[in-house]
């Protein structure tokens, strides 16, 4: 059995969960860590909301969720969830207040990553080395030492998930990756002066007038602060009119380009205004996405370990964290991040544990997050699909499988 590593941790990579994931190794007295990232500053403006099963203090609550409650309780051991429940409570008083400030409602992308990289940088317990600019995948290779160990956060286009299988064929784009492309679709954020709340009935009767393209917001995606409503919802698309978009644009540019799409849009705000009776909060925000479920098939470099081989995994451990690891639609994916980064810091920390045993935990832990997200994925495609086909029979028999 080998050791548990002794060295440093090399976070690679400063968004969200490579910030979560520095702070809690620091917060624990964790090993020495040192941390990549690219960016100059924070300027990511976009709301998001942050999972309640994060902040869960028993088990019932960690599977309250409608839609994957019953595929917790399928997939994870009771004894397991009050293991990971337990690691929670010992993560330190300020930076779990954050936790359960951000499950509270919506809050700006960039104010969680400020407000964990301050928390780093006041650090009380240990200094955390901060190293500016980009890395390439070789940098990303050869920076391990002995007793290293490396953790990819570079997101989607991940330096180093492709290079962790085996073979002369390592480093060859999509390797490991398994990719499922669920739709393609706009994300379409707005705010409103009036408190508003949307749930199965709000989609279906708004959205009546709209055959081809409909406005769905996601419930949990949907806050009221006091003053305004934050509402955030999906409107699916085909490839053609995807290719055809920018990135990211408003309603003018929309209702100019592709005015059946923007009448949908409006259609459903007005019916919001009859009942509510108030007003947009400036203009829409709008970015067009393709909605891809994949994953990882090897998230450490395990099959490289102990294997002999002349390369930079063989004797320097690394690990899958964040979107390197697994991509979710349908806003899932910054808290399925911060939940895979509870359970790596845990084991990271734990230096009584070898290296096969993290190994091993790890992969385990995220194929089990594979299938609760895989399966609430589809579950969410299915139901909007059943939603769209409410009116119309024939087209609502061809999407139910009742036996």
């Amino acid at each position: 059995m080998t050791a548990h590593p002794s060295g440093q941790v090399r976070v690679i990579g400063g968004g969200p969960i490579g910030l979560l994931l520095t702070a809690l190794l620091q917060s624990m007295d964790g090993p020495p860590v040192r941390l990549y990232d690219r960016r100059a500053g924070y300027t990511r403006t976009r709301m998001v909301s942050l999972a309640p099963y994060l902040v869960a203090d028993s088990i019932e609550s960690y599977g309250a969720d409608t839609i994957d409650g019953d595929s917790v309780e399928a997939i994870f051991e009771p004894a397991e969830l009050e293991t990971r429940l337990a690691f929670r409570r010992t993560i330190a008083p300020d930076l779990s207040s954050l936790l359960r400030e951000w499950t509270r409602g919506f809050v700006p992308l960039n104010t969680i990553e400020r407000s964990l990289s301050d928390l780093i940088d006041a650090g009380a317990r240990s200094a955390v080395e901060r190293i500016d600019g980009d890395v390439s995948s070789d940098e990303a290779l050869s920076m391990g030492e002995p007793g290293d160990i490396l953790v990819d956060c570079t997101g989607t286009r991940a330096l180093l998930r492709d290079h962790l299988v085996p073979g002369p064929e390592a480093g060859r784009r999509g390797r490991n990756t398994l990719r499922f492309r669920l739709e393609y679709a706009l994300v379409v954020t707005f705010l409103y002066d009036q408190p508003y709340a949307c749930d199965e009935y709000c989609k279906y009767y708004k959205n009546i007038g709209n055959s081809e393209y409909k406005f769905i917001p996601a419930v949990h995606r949907t806050f009221y602060d006091g003053s305004t409503s934050h509402v955030t919802g999906i409107i699916t698309i085909g490839r053609e009119e995807f290719e055809a978009m920018p990135p990211a644009f408003d309603g003018a540019w929309l209702r100019d380009n592709f005015p059946q799409i923007a009448q949908s849009m409006d259609r459903f705000i007005d019916k919001i205004k009859e009942e509510t009776h108030g007003e947009l909060v400036g203009d829409l925000e709008i970015v067009r996405i393709p909605l891809d479920l994949y994953r990882a098939r090897n998230a450490t470099s395990r099959r490289w370990h102990g294997s002999g081989a002349d390369h930079p995994l063989a004797d320097t451990p690394a690990f899958l964290l964040g979107d390197s690891a697994m991509g979710s639609p349908y806003f899932q994916a910054i808290s399925l991040g911060f939940e895979s980064a509870f359970f790596l810091a845990g084991h990271i920390a734990n230096r009584e544990l070898s290296l096969e045993t993290m190994f091993d935990r790890y992969e385990t832990f995220m194929y089990q997050q594979w299938l609760r997200v895989y399966m609430r994925s589809r579950m969410i495609k299915h139901n909007k699909d059943l939603l769209g086909s409410v009116d119309d029979t024939m087209g609502l028999l061809e999407r139910l499988h009742v036996y």
